[in-house]
């Protein structure tokens, strides 16, 4: 393409089309002036389909559990100053869920930005306001940092842990045009190795149990495979409420999510080693971090700070949960000797567990038993933050797909 033939497009199409090469398929928000150029761009190019919300909080709770269930990229675009701290409590709870979300909101013009002349549509410290509820917030200054600040925003997204980046972009700006970039590439984030003597060393502390478990949580979600491996080599499973599904809830080898029931802990008690992955045993599924878990204690985990926090490891290896427990699976073949009458133990304890939890819920214990007979197990679980969800919903019915499960994890009332 000559000079004269390159194709010039707006600040909100450039967005669009950065968002197209990432697999983005539907977007989520409410139309403003503020936002236009953006959504313009979504009707002109027709590749993504945009559900206009009621509010932006719903809006973003729309994208992130279209992230979870998809595991894609979550889209959401809110207008300026009220619009986008209506979303900052959907963006608390996307970043406590892990979910990779870029959120696209407006500003008003630059002239006007961060003058406190009462502007109309204006909030006092906006970007201030969104780094402090999500993993990162930026604002596009121009046209000609407006791809590398997009590259960035979705990296840091989609690099584990995984969090919502907000984009504040002032409407001048979206609507200021520049030439259609030459190199559009998708961001790529490469999973994080652990090192091969890291990965000897936790394989040998390992290989000498014979009641293993493994502890999975949201951070394991893409690694069922792995995990498969690793149960045929003998270890027994228990999850999060974030990890449900990553193993089939009625395979004889899982507790599912009954984790911190008396029967599950005296079990853990049996059992000469724990490998936690991908997950941060929090306050509500460990007793507030008073549940006897087994010991040694591991973790394999991408963030490197959840090294010894809430609970003390005896060793811990960062990295990708997948290409970690493959390499783990590797090492282990041949080498894991399991108590034979490990797996039927593990099997009276989540009976005992599950006998304990319907023992509490009264009249309702037969509609959660006919919801599980009715429900597929491959559904999509999406519950609000209710009574009934803290007491059976966390844990049934059956799920068998480590995406079908959505909750509001943060613990919110009423999301969106």
């Amino acid at each position: 393409m000559t000079t004269t033939d390159t194709q010039r497009i707006t600040v909100g199409e450039l967005a669009v089309r950065f968002l197209e090469l990432h697999g983005t398929r539907a977007a989520f928000g409410v139309i403003s002036i503020h936002n236009m150029p953006i959504l313009d761009a979504f009707h002109k190019r027709q590749k993504i389909r945009f559900v206009s919300a009621r509010g932006e909080a719903g809006a973003c709770n729309m994208a992130d559990a279209y992230a979870r269930v998809s595991g894609t990229l979550g889209v959401c675009v809110t207008s300026t100053g009220t619009g986008a701290g209506n979303a900052a409590g959907a963006l608390v709870e996307a970043i406590t869920a892990g979910t990779p979300m870029l959120h696209l909101t407006g500003q008003i013009e630059s002239d006007y930005v961060d003058r406190d002349l009462g502007f109309i549509h204006e909030a006092p410290a906006q970007l201030a306001m969104l780094q402090a509820v999500g993993k990162a917030a930026f604002r596009i200054r121009d046209a000609a940092t407006a791809l590398a600040t997009l590259r960035e925003a979705v990296r840091i997204a989609r690099t584990p842990p995984c969090g919502p980046v907000s984009i504040e972009i002032p409407i001048d700006v979206q609507a200021s045009m520049l030439d259609l970039p030459a190199d559009m590439a998708a961001t790529d984030v490469a999973p994080l190795q652990a090192t091969a003597a890291q990965l000897d060393a936790l394989a040998d502390r390992l290989s000498r149990a014979k009641r293993p478990m493994l502890w999975l949580g949201g951070g394991a979600r893409g690694a069922a495979d792995a995990v498969a491996r690793m149960v045929k080599l003998g270890f027994g499973i228990v999850t999060s409420v974030q990890g449900r599904g990553i193993v089939a809830e009625d395979d004889p080898v899982t507790l599912g999510s009954f984790n911190l029931q008396k029967p599950v802990e005296d079990f853990y008690q049996t059992c000469d080693a724990m490998l936690v992955v991908g997950s941060r045993l929090r306050s509500n599924e460990t007793l507030r971090y008073k549940l006897q878990l087994p010991k040694p204690l591991f973790r394999i985990d991408a963030n490197a700070l959840a090294h010894n926090r809430a609970y003390p490891s005896d060793y811990f290896v960062q990295g990708d949960a997948a290409l970690t427990l493959h390499a783990l699976a590797d090492r282990l073949e041949g080498r894991m000797q399991v108590d034979a009458g490990f797996i039927p133990d593990l099997q009276r304890a989540r009976a005992k567990a599950g006998d304990q939890v319907d023992s509490a819920l009264g009249p309702y214990l037969p509609l959660k038993n006919t919801l599980g007979q009715l429900v597929d197990k491959r559904c999509w679980w999406v519950r609000d933050i209710t009574l009934s969800n803290s007491m059976w919903g966390n844990r049934s019915p059956v799920l068998d797909n480590p995406r079908g499960g959505v909750h509001a994890l943060g613990g919110g009332i009423g999301q969106g």
